[in-house]
């Protein structure tokens, strides 16, 4: 299993919210560079870097961070954060993004996602669901739908999707522990699709438990900013 850390970014700073709520955002020392480097050093391979300005405005703005990761680190960058055209995607690669993942297109042009994943390729190209209460939630998690969870997966996973990460969005920043029936239930309802469960992981315990749920991945980031989950740990994991 795939262990992802999340690293959020505004203004080329690292910045953890709760909820994604945009008014309980907390400011961390260390740059974004400096938290993918320790990463790298610690037998991590990809990293799931968040730009959360171009998710509430609905086009990327922190490329530059990007680019700075992607070139000075070995690490295999998927990047999200208001990618909503093809030129987004293409420049997001250019910057030196290995995929990207996307949310609200998937939600207001679901013809173009769909073929995305086609002309890009179903490597590259990884869709974000995030619910709360099994509901849709787009825009930087600030604008609700009317769209239920799981159905929102099957339309893509009939169309070919691999990858797929999904939150809980209650879990999210919280750490109160993941949604482990959610995930319970969407590894036995898509079995060949590659899930990486996202929000509320508080420790290693979790994330073992998320192991044997069968899920692909687990991204993380509150718990190893917060110390609950050690560079050593990860380390270990990798072994």
């Amino acid at each position: 299993m795939l262990l992802v850390p999340s690293i959020s970014v505004i203004k080329g700073r690292t910045i953890r919210l709760s909820q994604g709520d945009y008014t309980k955002e907390k400011h961390y020392d260390k740059s974004p560079l400096d938290v993918a480097e320790q990463f790298a050093d610690h037998g991590i391979s990809r990293i799931h870097l968040i730009d959360l300005e171009g998710a509430k405005k609905g086009t990327p703005v922190n490329y530059p961070t990007l680019e700075m990761i992607a070139g000075h680190t070995d690490l295999r960058v998927n990047f999200a954060g208001g990618l909503h055209t093809d030129g987004d995607i293409l420049k997001a690669f250019e910057y030196g993004a290995e995929s990207v993942a996307a949310a609200t297109i998937a939600v207001y042009n679901k013809e173009l996602f769909a073929n995305w994943i086609m002309s890009y390729g179903r490597e590259k190209i990884s869709l974000s669901a995030d619910a709360l209460d099994g509901m849709i939630k787009v825009g930087g998690w600030q604008k609700d739908t009317k769209i239920e969870l799981e159905d929102h997966i099957e339309f893509f996973y009939d169309r070919g999707l691999k990858y797929l990460k999904t939150t809980d969005i209650s879990k999210d920043g919280v750490l109160e522990g993941p949604a482990f029936k959610l995930y319970e239930r969407l590894t036995q309802r898509f079995p060949e699709l590659c899930i990486f469960a996202s929000g509320g992981v508080r420790h290693m315990d979790d994330i073992k438990k998320l192991q044997d749920i069968g899920v692909y991945g687990v991204i993380f980031g509150k718990a190893f900013y917060e110390g609950q989950i050690t560079l050593q740990e990860l380390a270990q994991f990798h072994q």
